[in-house]
């Protein structure tokens, strides 16, 4: 193996761009004969990449490798790679840690820029730091460190520091002999690579920014987050007096910021900060003073772009300008639909820019090299220039090969989730804006803001509507878009197109946002919220022990805030709500009680309420049962949840109550046995209200469901829904649930699947079943344990009873002799049977082609999992990550 000098090389190689590393090809195929050494084949040569060609350097002349590059090097003009060779060189002793040294020196000197001392920088990130240097004390957990935060907040420049650090002994001593530093963007055109290519591509940072985080975290066993934030107001300070060089201007920029409150904009992260000083200084420079920066992304970047522009071309004409501008914005928006960061020359002059032009991006520091080739000076910005494009393109008709429609796009971020664009489509609401359409008009002639708004509109207004079969998924995001928009009619008309929206709280960021947006909606009528688990985490301090997630003081009385539950009052009192579903969310006592307290408002409109695994305690659901009768909710699911017997008695106490208008009540998995049919018993007598009641997956037993049936026979009992699926029943049951069937003409639904119910239990239910007083329509059997002996008696049942018209059998292993007598009776007459649950796919081809004859001619439709989808939509139950549904 080549051990540490291979990184070295590599690296080195990795400078090259594609025309040097074609003439150092060229160049060692011709080496060979002067160093004497052992030719490589031309054909090898030709093919192989920078990482290959180091490979296969050291396999044919391993102890002249750093010679031969170093002389190669100055033969392609590159002396300054020949001098890196030398140092990186010293000895071919040299460890890993201090080639690493060397490489992420350069990276730092070169690369990376903080426009800032480093004793401020360092300062800048104390806290972070302090939690990475300590977060891997612990050597008996497989301990994940991840550094989170906003794009353009500084990942990237944190984690370079801290790969410096170490290498220079100063973070992690003695604690890892290798630490490698991949990059998704230098490896973007990447197919294959082995692990060893891999780690020799030392370069950049790994963004956990797209969706691969959000798949990879909740794989992660003991993860430990580390949160970049922004600038607080003395680091700004400091950075504004290193920029302008000068104190007294610093001060003057920092109160003109804080006079006209966007100060709070460039405090969100170090590149908007960067830009919002280079508008500044461009502007002092030409004696235009003091002038608005932008209260938005999109207003900072519009101006930061005007201002660099009108540095070089500012007396050159509007269409000269556009078309300029209109290469870059290509080259943006193509390579954003091929998910490409890095660019080759040729690149460049595909989308029309010229050398000069090129240089010209360069020193506006909207491009930049990157190894061999360029990138955009930041991720964020080929965002901006990619959502440009789509107010520079061409007339209609001439649609370019590779970039998309603005449609296309919006449906991308919107609809499919694909978050690594949604900095764009928030760039495309923020430039649709009279404002924008301003600022730009001067340099680069009419920009059509209205058509584009308007196009915006009538994309969404498509996903708003019904019959539609692409939906709006990404809520969270178009409230993110609404807010670069600034115009509060649009906001209006946009939010007014949805009657039903998901909303995933995961911070206190995404909480005002999308507090602001719905506070404006007129039509919403369904709401889901599900705030995550670390929501509500207190602030990390490194003396408290275990590493949790943290924040800047300055936010702890607003999360303490809106963790006790006042974001109800701002959610639950839409004009038009009618759902709300916080499936997932942990409410504590307190939020509960904030909850409660705004479901009695006049102006609380809710009806149906969805509460499944949120950790509600008996407590907890005492102080909801006391609130139903002050409120409008008819249907309430607390599924998932710790309640015990304690909390269904105070429940069934309130169900008592004549006021309690409630009518669905949904308690699966709420830790309940027969003790809590005795409760229920008294409140089923007493309720007029009460249609459906789910009971499904507790430990009930015969006892408990006998307890019920006694409730079910009485005259004064109501109820026309009893899920006992998962209940631990056996058939010592199906007697008394026999007698309900034939004297209780309102039972419409019995769900009795996941049971122990065997054969002499199913002949008693298929005996109520023909009794011509049973008017059951819907009955489950799923998952139970009876044999084929009963297809008979289900038989004469389905021939008998005229209600019936739907029955789950689903994972019941059927002979075919079982399956055709099923079949005689479907195909009967008198079967009025239209949905039966049973999976086809278990069964021979002679049983499949049974049922396929009899679905086609009954018109019956044989589904497998038939109530699956409804059942989750009653309990409320939702995906608690990347929630979509």
């Amino acid at each position: 193996m080549e051990g540490p000098s291979g990184f070295g090389v590599n690296h080195c190689l990795q400078k090259l761009s594609d025309v040097e590393f074609l003439k150092f090809k060229e160049l060692l195929s011709k080496e060979t004969e002067e160093f004497k050494i052992k030719p490589i084949p031309w054909n090898k040569i030709e093919m192989a990449s920078r990482t290959k060609l180091m490979t296969l350097l050291f396999t044919h002349c391993p102890g002249q490798v750093w010679d031969i590059v170093s002389s190669l090097f100055l033969q392609i003009n590159r002396a300054d790679l020949s001098i890196m060779a030398q140092e990186l060189r010293r000895d071919k002793q040299s460890s890993y840690k201090e080639i690493m040294k060397t490489i992420f020196q350069y990276i730092w000197n070169v690369e990376t820029f903080i426009c800032m001392k480093d004793e401020i920088y360092q300062a800048t990130i104390e806290m972070q730091y302090k939690a990475l240097q300590e977060v891997f004390d612990c050597p008996l957990e497989p301990v994940t460190a991840v550094v989170l935060g906003s794009e353009a907040q500084g990942k990237t420049t944190f984690l370079r520091k801290a790969m410096l650090d170490w290498t220079s002994g100063k973070l992690w001593q003695n604690r890892f002999q290798y630490v490698f530093f991949i990059s998704l963007i230098s490896l973007n055109n990447v197919t294959e690579l082995s692990l060893a290519e891999l780690m020799l591509n030392p370069l950049c940072f790994l963004n956990w920014e797209t969706q691969v985080y959000q798949k990879i975290y909740p794989l992660l066993r003991y993860p430990r987050d580390i949160i970049v934030t922004g600038f607080n107001d003395p680091f700004i300070k400091c950075y504004f007096t290193y920029f302008f060089k000068n104190t007294q201007k610093a001060v003057q920029v920092f109160n003109y910021l804080q006079s006209t409150n966007q100060l709070s904009v460039v405090r969100r992260s170090p590149f908007l900060c960067w830009m919002a000083c280079s508008t500044l200084k461009w502007r002092l420079k030409r004696g235009e003073g003091m002038k608005s920066v932008g209260e938005t992304d999109s207003s900072i970047y519009t101006n930061f772009m005007v201002s660099t522009f009108r540095s070089v071309y500012d007396n050159c004409p509007p269409n000269q300008n556009r078309a300029r501008l209109k290469t870059l914005c290509t080259l943006a928006a193509e390579a954003m639909w091929k998910q490409v960061f890095v660019f080759t020359s040729e690149d460049l002059r595909r989308n029309g820019i010229s050398e000069s032009e090129k240089a010209v991006w360069l020193g506006m520091n909207f491009l930049q090299h990157r190894g061999d080739g360029f990138m955009f000076y930041h991720p964020l910005l080929q965002s901006y220039f990619a959502a440009l494009f789509y107010f520079l393109r061409q007339e209609r008709g001439t649609a370019h090969p590779i970039i998309r429609s603005l449609p296309q796009l919006l449906k991308e971020v919107y609809v499919h989730g694909q978050t690594q664009w949604l900095m764009t489509g928030a760039f495309v609401f923020g430039i649709a804006t009279e404002k924008a359409a301003a600022m730009l008009k001067p340099l680069f002639g009419f920009i059509p803001s209205k058509e584009v708004e308007q196009e915006i509109f009538k994309c969404l207004r498509s996903l708003s509507q019904a019959e539609c079969s692409e939906k709006l998924m990404n809520s969270q995001s178009l409230f993110e878009s609404l807010h670069e928009n600034e115009e509060e009619r649009f906001e209006t008309q946009v939010i007014d197109l949805f009657e039903e929206m998901t909303v995933d709280i995961s911070n206190i960021d995404t909480l005002l946002s999308a507090a602001k947006i719905l506070a404006k909606t007129q039509k919403l009528k369904k709401l889901h919220v599900h705030i995550q688990h670390n929501f509500f985490s207190e602030i990390y301090n490194p003396e408290d022990g275990d590493l949790e997630d943290f924040e800047f003081n300055k936010r702890c009385p607003f999360m303490t805030n809106f963790g006790d539950g006042a974001l109800f009052h701002i959610f639950l009192q839409l004009p038009n709500l009618k759902s709300v579903n916080l499936y997932g969310s942990n409410l504590s006592n307190d939020m509960v009680e904030n909850l409660c307290s705004v479901l009695k408002c006049t102006t609380c409109g809710v009806e149906e309420l969805l509460l499944g695994k949120c950790d509600i305690s008996s407590k907890a659901c005492g102080m909801i049962a006391t609130c139903l009768i002050y409120c409008k909710v008819k249907h309430l699911s607390l599924v998932e949840n710790p309640l015990k017997n304690k909390g269904v008695m105070l429940l069934c106490e309130i169900l008592k109550h004549r006021s309690c208008v409630l009518e669905t009540l949904m308690l699966s998995r709420c830790c309940l046995n027969f003790i809590a049919c005795g409760h229920l018993y008294e409140a089923l007598l007493c309720n007029k209200y009460l249609s459906l009641l789910d009971l499904s997956s507790n430990v009930l037993k015969d006892t408990g469901v006998n307890i019920l049936c006694e409730a079910l026979k009485d005259p004064k009992c109501t109820l026309q829904e009893l899920w006992l699926s998962g209940c631990f029943l056996t058939s010592d049951c199906c007697g008394g649930i026999s007698a309900v069937l034939t004297s209780k003409k309102n039972l419409k639904t019995l769900k009795l699947g996941k049971n122990n119910i065997e054969d002499a239990g199913i002949k008693q239910l298929c005996e109520a079943l023909r009794n011509p007083d049973c008017k059951l329509q819907c009955l489950g059997l799923d998952m139970n344990d009876f044999k084929t002996d009963c297809c008979e008696d289900l038989a004469s049942a389905l021939t008998t009873c005229k209600t019936l018209t739907s029955l789950n059998l689903d994972w019941i292993t059927f002979d075919h002799d079982g399956l055709q007598l099923l079949c005689e009776a479907l195909s009967h007459k008198s079967c009025n049977l239209k949905v039966l649950g049973l999976d086809k796919s278990a069964l021979t081809e002679e049983s499949k082609m049974l049922l396929q004859a009899v679905e086609m001619k009954e018109k019956l439709d044989i589904l497998h999992c038939p109530w699956v989808k409804e059942e989750r939509k009653r309990r409320g139950v939702r995906l608690v990550w990347n929630s979509t549904n």
